[in-house]
């Protein structure tokens, strides 16, 4: 695993400083626009909730990108925090697979 010692930037912070500022939009407007409730867009602009798969499908819908743009944002903002949060992970030993 590559170490980074600089999290990653969520994905809500990406979608608030690179979406929605230069368009001028609001929360309101965005979680109108996405068909979501402004609450759950609020947790994902104030990095709070995570993108899921559906809400990858809106914004890519939304902004023209892709879905897995979203996601792979999530999932690497996820596995740095968890590899992070403790270090139990890196004892555990390797299986000897056949084959």
């Amino acid at each position: 695993m590559r170490t980074r010692q600089r999290p990653p930037t969520h994905p809500g912070g990406i979608l608030k400083r690179q979406y929605m500022e230069p368009l001028s939009l609001t929360i309101s407007d965005l979680a109108q626009t996405l068909g979501v409730s402004r609450k759950t867009l609020s947790g994902i602009v104030n990095e709070h909730s995570s993108v899921t798969p559906d809400m990858a499908l809106r914004l890519s819908k939304a902004f023209n990108t892709t879905p897995e743009l979203w996601l792979n944002m999530q999932q690497t903002f996820n596995l740095w925090r968890a590899a992070h949060k403790s270090d139990k992970w890196q004892f555990v030993e390797a299986i000897a697979v056949n084959g």
